[in-house]
């Protein structure tokens, strides 16, 4: 009876695990990947995700990075980032004169 117990609670463990790691991404690395999404292959996602997931690791951006790009996460739209306003959208562009 136990050892069934112990199987359940494993097997349990294993089943939500995944899930509560999606939760864990912060908002510069869920920002990244909205950018990635526009890539034209399917390779070149992959490549731009792999890169998202080595410069997390390789920065470790701090709650205030999170807290900045999480004011981008609603606005930005990968298919606007060759605009002036797209690149502003995301957090990418540089300041304007008179901006």
């Amino acid at each position: 009876m136990v050892a069934a117990m112990v199987r359940r609670f494993l097997f349990l463990g294993v089943a939500v695990l995944p899930l509560l790691l999606l939760g864990c991404k912060g908002s510069c690395r869920q920002l990244s990947e909205k950018l990635c999404d526009c890539q034209v292959t399917t390779a070149a996602k992959t490549a731009c995700l792999q890169r998202v997931a080595s410069e997390e690791t390789r920065i470790g951006p701090k709650a205030e990075d999170n807290a900045v790009c999480q004011q981008f996460l609603q606005s930005c739209d990968c298919h606007l980032i060759d605009t002036y306003e797209g690149k502003k959208a995301c957090g990418l562009a540089r300041k304007r004169p008179g901006d």
